[in-house]
C-alpha cells in the first residue's frame, strides 16, 4: 500500500508547481502506479475524502476526480484540479491556477502525517470507510469468533496508548486455549490494520472490513478468524 504525507501549503506563494517533475519526463508506469483512489483523513478519526487520481493531463499535471467529496470535511482541497510529482519525491495537489493545495511526502514504514497542524493523511482505505480509526473510536468490547460465528474470545480494547504506540487490551477467561496461550496484552493500530500483541512476541494481524469490523490477515495464514464489535 502507497502511503503520502498531506500537508497543506503554509505559502503559496512560495510552492510553484513544478510541472512534469520540474522537466524530467516521467515514466508512464510510475504515473499509473500512483493513479488511484485513496482517502484523505484527519489522524483523530474525523472524517474525511476520498480523491481519485487518474492518468489524463491536465493543466500543471494529471487529472482527478472526487475532489467534490472534500467541500465539507476538508475545504481546502475542493479546489483541487490537478496533482503532480513535485521533482523532489514528493507529489502536489493544485488548483486550476497552479497553486499548491497540498503536498504530500512518501515516507517508508509506516502511514505519513502532516507536518503542521492536526495531522492528515492520505492513502487507500477499504470502500465505504471515510475515516482513520483510532484507539478513541476502536476502544471497547469485541467478540474474536470465525466465519460461521463460532465464539472463541471476548476481547476488551482499551483507548489509553502509550509512547510506543501500544495501548492496553484484556481477553476474557473463557477464551479459546489456542488463543489464550498467545497471552495477548497490547494492541497496535497501523493505517487501517490492527495488531493484537503478547509482551513476548505473539502476535495476531487484522484487516478493517467496509463495515468497520476486522478479518484476520491473508499475511497470517491459518483459519479465518474476525473482529466484531458488540
Amino acid at each position: 500500500m502507497i502511503r503520502f504525507v498531506l500537508r497543506l501549503a503554509a505559502s503559496a506563494a512560495t510552492l510553484l508547481v513544478c510541472g512534469a517533475a520540474c522537466g524530467q519526463e516521467i515514466d508512464p508506469d510510475i504515473i499509473k502506479a500512483q493513479a488511484g483512489t485513496y482517502l484523505v483523513a484527519p489522524e483523530d478519526g474525523a472524517a474525511g475524502c476520498r480523491i481519485t487520481l487518474e492518468t489524463d493531463m491536465a493543466i500543471g499535471g494529471h487529472s482527478l476526480s472526487g475532489q467534490d467529496s472534500c467541500a465539507k470535511p476538508l475545504p481546502a482541497l475542493a479546489e483541487a484540479a490537478a496533482w503532480n510529482f513535485d521533482g523532489n519525491g514528493g507529489l502536489i495537489l493544485i488548483d486550476a491556477t497552479r497553486k499548491v493545495l497540498a503536498r504530500f511526502i512518501e515516507n517508508e514504514g509506516s502511514p505519513m502525517k502532516t507536518e503542521d497542524g492536526a495531522p492528515l493523511l492520505l492513502l487507500a482505505a477499504p470502500e465505504g470507510i471515510n475515516r482513520l480509526p483510532t484507539f478513541s473510536n476502536l476502544a471497547g468490547i469485541w467478540t474474536m469468533q470465525r466465519p460461521d460465528g463460532e465464539k472463541l474470545c471476548i476481547v476488551t480494547l482499551k483507548d489509553n496508548a502509550q509512547a510506543d504506540g501500544n495501548a492496553p487490551m484484556s481477553l476474557s477467561s473463557d477464551c479459546a486455549a489456542n488463543v489464550a496461550r498467545l497471552k495477548l496484552a497490547v494492541w497496535h493500530i497501523d493505517g487501517f490494520g490492527l495488531t493484537l500483541m503478547s509482551h513476548d512476541g505473539s502476535s495476531l494481524a487484522f484487516d478493517m472490513r467496509a463495515d468497520g469490523n476486522f478479518d484476520k490477515s491473508k499475511q497470517e495464514g491459518g483459519k479465518p478468524l474476525s473482529l466484531v464489535r458488540q
